[in-house]
């Protein structure tokens, strides 16, 4: 899943909880039980005729008995630009003028870089004199420290944690606390999936990382590792199933080529061999080249075995030593 789709549908499904996480304020006025999503927006620059789609619109009611409603405008942004601030009055100009209700605009910065405060206002004076002074709710993540959310009991935040400020031997925690939070708010399985998709993207660990991982998993409470690890090996599965989906469709292309039947099995053997290695990837990290080629080298029927023994891999000595074993001469009885 690409990085807007993914944010879009994190904002979509977890609308009121974002709302309460980062802009509480304005959660006070919102009567949380009558949110409707708009049809996106999209607005033409007359200047350059470039189309603009506006990320998600909802529309909703203000509390305590008010019949009013009024509009809060998401926008995701994935790369510094400087005319975004100018954008976003666009936008907000263009949506007070047709819907007629108030407009709080919100911009999310979910890039990694640059570090430096976003701009969050749209200025224009003209011989001293202030002709605009637009400003919108900026939530810039890689300025916000994950620590500061780490008590917080909001799936939003087990989410976002991971695009926030992060030292670099703080990342096994991270994914650990996460997962922590996860566990606690018991969510269904496709809202927890959802979660779970943030963190295989954007909180990747290294071999050294998932040792110690592993190592903090271990020292936690037994009944919420086991919980813990429930909702791994379900994100785990669900690559699986994915993979295998690929694999079909990758056989169904290919079989226009060459011949359906031999296409799909094709990509089904290609993409089975695809999914244990990103597998293997989640459980112990990256590897070297050396060790990677060896793995890639391997026939069906060893790849086979590699996914029924990789479970119980927990860092690349275990691969290393599977290997060795596979390698060794069978003994004459």
């Amino acid at each position: 899943m690409d990085h807007d789709r993914l944010f879009k549908e994190l904002l979509t499904t977890f609308f009121v909880e974002f709302v309460e996480l980062f802009l509480p304020d304005v959660a006070r006025h919102m009567d949380g039980g009558v949110v409707e999503f708009l049809d996106k927006e999209i607005f033409t620059d007359i200047a350059s005729s470039d189309s603009h789609e506006v990320d998600l619109i909802a529309k909703v009611r203000f509390r305590q008995g008010k019949r009013a409603f009024f509009l809060i405008h998401i926008e995701n942004q994935a790369a510094s630009k400087p005319d975004f601030p100018h954008r976003m009055f666009q936008y907000f100009s263009r949506l007070d003028g047709k819907f007629c209700l108030p407009v709080l605009p919100v911009a999310v910065f979910s890039f990694d870089r640059p570090l430096r405060p976003e701009p969050d206002r749209y200025i224009v004076d003209v011989a001293d004199f202030c002709v605009v002074n637009f400003a919108f709710r900026a939530i810039q993540l890689n300025c916000l420290s994950w620590r500061d959310y780490l008590k917080k009991p909001n799936p939003v935040a087990s989410a976002l944690m991971t695009k926030m400020r992060i030292a670099p031997e703080d990342r096994p925690r991270v994914k650990l606390e996460c997962l922590r939070m996860l566990a606690t708010l018991k969510l269904d399985k496709a809202r927890a999936e959802l979660i779970g998709a943030f963190m295989m993207n954007y909180l990747k660990l290294t071999t050294a990382e998932n040792a110690v991982y592993n190592k903090m998993l271990s020292a936690v409470e037994p009944k919420q590792r086991k919980v813990v690890m429930q909702l791994t090996n379900e994100w785990i599965e669900k690559g699986r199933q994915v993979g295998r989906k690929e694999g079909l469709e990758a056989g169904r292309k290919e079989g226009r080529l060459k011949g359906r039947e031999e296409g799909r099995q094709e990509g089904r053997e290609e993409a089975r061999r695809e999914t244990i290695l990103l597998l293997l990837h989640e459980r112990v990290g990256g590897m070297p080249p050396k060790l990677a080629n060896q793995l890639n080298r391997l026939d069906d029927v060893g790849m086979t075995s590699l996914g029924k023994a990789l479970f119980d891999f927990t860092n690349l000595a275990d691969v290393e030593r599977w290997l060795g074993q596979r390698r060794k001469p069978a003994r004459i009885k």
